[in-house]
Parts: C-alpha cells; structure tokens; sequence
C-alpha cells in the first residue's frame, strides 16, 4: 500500500487518492455451518443435563415446579 501525501493538478493536498486494500472473508459465518451446529449440539446437551440435574434435586419436574409457583 502506498503511503505518503499526494498534490492533484490544482497544488492542493489530497489525503483520499490512495484507497485502502479491502480483504474480503470467504468463509460464511451465518447459517448451518459446522460450527455453529456443534455450538447448538453443546448447548443443548448442557441445558438437558442441568434439566435432569433440576428434577433430581427439586424432587419434581421443571413443569410442575413452574406452575406450582
């Protein structure tokens, strides 16, 4: 990338001539990608667990213990 100060045709400064290098991600990062599919997978192994870890130790269901609220 070129740096420094460039002068147009008419003497005066102009700061804007170079532009910058865009980079361009080809990977998605939306939708049904691997890892987002293994973040759900975890996610939802972690909430079941502590879900059958919450009935073991309430003695009743996560249901019954919110509409006996």
């Amino acid at each position: 990338m070129r740096t420094g100060n460039i002068v147009d045709d008419q003497g005066k400064l102009n700061n804007f001539a170079v532009e910058p290098q865009i980079y361009v991600d080809e990977v998605s990062r939306t939708g049904f990608t691997p890892y987002a599919e293994l973040l759900n997978g975890r996610l939802a192994m972690i909430g079941f667990v502590s879900m059958l870890l919450f009935e073991a130790f309430a003695g009743q269901g996560l249901v019954s213990w919110f509409t006996g609220l």
